[in-house]
């Protein structure tokens, strides 16, 4: 699968949908979601506000935000693929008094009106658009002036660190094999060509400032494997 095809992404990410959540607690022994808190936590997203989570996949992250916002507040659930939407209502439907809609689109062109957004997120999806810096900076058109966004992905190390080899070997040796226990190998054999074309924290930074951000900052997390793209407009 070649990494930044729209279509190929969309068709992935509906066949792994029924086992994404159990995988990604697996793989991550949990971790990612610790991984979603800090994010919201370093964004600060009070009651009142409008959010939107880009990528949203099953909508962990979306439904972690409407606990925050509310009262009052709204999030907005976007993913190109349809049977992660399906998940992530059937998800909210357990929290009926949370404040969430979802929307199937296009992250680097959303439709939605300009400014509209007290915060945006991305979490593991950036790494997936065609395009990154068209993704940044449509995240920057639909925030209010001074409003908050951020990125958490996997992180790009240098190539000859020791970090990157950790990354390479836990990708090939443990990720991919689990992963073709469900008959899901060539879905997660991905990710690492998916990192081969990521920008690194310095490039993003970069892509962020030429979208418009007047404040940028990438962060590592857990050794630098991960890492959180933090922006204000």
């Amino acid at each position: 699968m070649k990494p930044g095809d729209a279509a190929a992404v969309e068709q992935l990410f509906n066949d792994v949908a029924p086992r994404y959540d159990r995988f990604n607690d697996l793989l991550s022994l949990g971790l990612h979601r610790q991984w979603k808190r800090q994010l919201i936590a370093w964004l600060r997203p009070c009651q009142g506000e409008r959010w939107l989570d880009l990528c949203c996949g099953t909508g962990d992250l979306a439904l972690a935000l409407a606990r925050t916002v509310r009262p009052g507040g709204e999030v907005i659930g976007l993913d190109a693929a349809g049977a992660p939407l399906e998940l992530a209502e059937e998800r909210r439907s357990v929290e009926p008094w949370l404040n969430v809609q979802w929307l199937q689109g296009d992250a680097m062109a959303t439709a939605l009106p300009n400014a509209s957004f007290d915060g945006v997120v991305m979490a593991y999806g950036l790494r997936n658009l065609a395009d990154a810096g068209a993704g940044l900076a449509e995240m920057h058109r639909l925030l209010k002036p001074g409003g908050r966004a951020g990125v958490l992905d996997f992180n790009r190390l240098p190539e000859a660190s020791l970090s990157a080899a950790f990354q390479r070997q836990y990708l090939r040796r443990v990720v991919v094999p689990a992963a073709a226990l469900a008959n899901l190998e060539p879905q997660y054999a991905y990710l690492e060509a998916s990192l081969e074309r990521f920008a690194s924290g310095a490039e993003q930074e970069a892509m962020a400032r030429e979208a418009g951000f007047a404040v940028v900052r990438h962060r590592p997390l857990m050794a630098g494997q991960m890492g959180v793209l933090l922006l204000q407009a």
